[in-house]
């Protein structure tokens, strides 16, 4: 069996989520697992410790145009002639897995969160986190998203080497007009703790609480619907249904009721714990721990444990 794994990179580095999904093809096979990035990369040792037998880099293409990208990963899929493409389940994979999938005719499974078994059959997420499906991919070309934070980056070091592929790159039909990125904090789709702020903090004046509970625990800020609505944080922290999915290794609620369209983005989290001073709050029937009281009297001192640990 041969694997092409994607790679996304950024700033010049591969993605923790590019890296599970080279790991996650590691464990699958047997075979040669070929790892595909585009532009700046960190180089051969990073994807071959991890169990990649080769890279294959591709020219820059500037900004991300779902299109562009695609075309080029299923040029080099079939002129490799590779059984499998992986790719993470971020918001890039999110677009770019069933235009690959198209490309080649080959059977796809989004939100991956098992290794193939003896059947062939693949568990998935489905319904926002809240079911699993177990899944047969029949085509004799596949295509897998894996979910991010799903899988560990097991150490399999290979002797790997660069490989050239010819691939033609498409004009694409994405113009940008603008572009704001957000700088200097951890990536909440990559972030193995998040810290989330709700009303319950009353304004924008105070979100230094969190701020302060996140540079303790090394974690990525996020807030509710409300909370972005308000303008109080950015768009670019609002979790749940209608903003980013994320599924941490721990997920602390601060002030937040725990509405349905919440939960739903944030309810994959392998640890959930609640802080809020509203004991009939929602959010504490699908919290693992719960903490009832005034989110002014317990961060302070949550955060004053933690510093002097």
């Amino acid at each position: 069996m041969a694997i092409l794994v994607f790679v996304e990179t950024q700033d010049g580095k591969y993605k923790k989520a590019g890296l599970e999904a080279v790991s996650y093809a590691a464990q699958m096979n047997a075979g040669e697992v070929t790892a595909l990035c585009i532009g700046e990369h960190e180089g051969l040792d990073a994807v071959a410790k991890i169990g990649a037998s080769s890279l294959v880099v591709l020219p820059d293409m500037g900004h991300f145009d779902a299109q562009k990208v695609s075309s080029a990963i299923s040029q080099v899929a079939s002129n490799l002639n590779v059984d499998t493409v992986v790719i993470s389940n971020s918001y890039a994979g999110k677009d770019i897995a069933p235009q690959i999938a198209g490309q080649l005719k080959a059977s796809l499974a989004t939100n991956v969160v098992s290794l193939p078994n003896a059947q062939g059959e693949v568990t998935r997420g489905v319904y926002s986190g809240k079911a699993f499906a177990q899944v047969k991919l029949n085509g004799a070309k596949k295509v897998l998203a894996i979910t991010p934070n799903s899988f560990d980056i097991l150490d399999n070091t290979q002797t790997a080497a660069m490989k050239e592929v010819d691939v033609t790159i498409s004009e694409g039909g994405v113009v940008l007009k603008e572009l704001k990125k957000v700088t200097g904090k951890i990536p909440l789709t990559e972030a193995e703790v998040v810290i989330s702020g709700g009303r319950g903090l009353k304004g924008p004046e105070n979100w230094n609480l969190v701020e302060d509970l996140a540079d303790e625990l090394n974690a990525a800020t996020a807030c509710s619907k409300p909370v972005s609505d308000m303008e109080w944080r950015p768009h670019s922290e609002h979790v749940g249904q209608t903003g980013i999915t994320i599924k941490p290794n721990l997920y602390i609620a601060i002030g937040i009721s725990g509405a349905i369209q919440h939960l739903a983005g944030v309810s994959s989290s392998k640890t959930i714990v609640v802080i809020n001073k509203d004991p009939e709050a929602p959010f504490f029937k699908a919290a693992d721990y719960g903490i009832v009281g005034d989110a002014f009297d317990v961060i302070p001192k949550l955060t004053e444990a933690l510093r002097n640990n």
